[in-house]
């Protein structure tokens, strides 16, 4: 009579471990979302919109066209925002210190943007102080003269109120994304990885 027995060997590891691992892990590659943002672009014309409002406030305040207690602020408000714009173009290299660094400037940048766009608003309605006097004075040219520097402060400050909302949506831009990097917002994103591991099954089949 003969007996069939079957044999069944599973080579396994010794730790027993499952076919599938599932496991999480950061995803390293979330610091080049900052660079869809395009930060080298949007810092230079940060820096060059500032720029510009710095050498026209001076203009005006070299002239005498302005008034240095209202000027002040508006130059540490624009100042902030010509670091922000450097910072932004300096965090390309996607240090995760340089990024939130970033992340802080963008944000006070923002506060500074719109202190300067109310301030560009009062100013709008401000006028040299030799105007005062020949204002309601039209026998004189200083009251044609002082009627031609109003239109073109008021002008002039307008165009500076654009600015500043521009600058602010940039600065607001770079913020979102340096938050997106920096993780300050929520946890990092996260990969999910599979490991498979292989399972050998040998029948042996012996005969008696």
């Amino acid at each position: 009579m003969a007996d069939e027995a079957a044999v069944v060997e599973e080579d396994m590891n010794p730790t027993q471990s499952p076919l599938v691992q599932v496991s999480f892990q950061r995803n390293v590659h979330r610091k080049q979302k900052y660079l869809e943002a395009e930060p080298k672009a949007l810092g230079i014309t940060q820096i060059g919109l500032s720029a510009y409002q710095i050498l026209c406030v001076a203009v005006f305040l070299a002239k005498d066209l302005s008034n240095v207690g209202s000027d002040i602020p508006y130059f540490v408000s624009t100042l902030l925002v010509v670091i922000a714009g450097s910072l932004a173009v300096a965090a390309q290299n996607l240090h995760l210190p340089t990024l939130r660094a970033c992340l802080g400037m963008q944000i006070v940048a923002c506060v500074a943007c719109l202190v300067n766009v109310i301030l560009s608003l009062i100013k709008m309605e401000d006028l040299p102080n030799f105007c005062y006097y020949y204002y309601d004075n039209f026998t004189l040219h200083y009251g044609e003269t002082c009627h031609s520097i109003e239109s073109t402060q008021s002008h002039f400050y307008a165009e500076c109120v654009v600015i500043h909302v521009a600058l602010l949506a940039i600065s607001a831009t770079l913020a979102a994304y340096c938050c997106k990097v920096a993780n300050c917002c929520g946890p990092a994103p996260k990969m999910v990885s599979t490991e498979q591991h292989s399972c050998k099954y040998f029948l042996v089949v012996s005969q008696i």
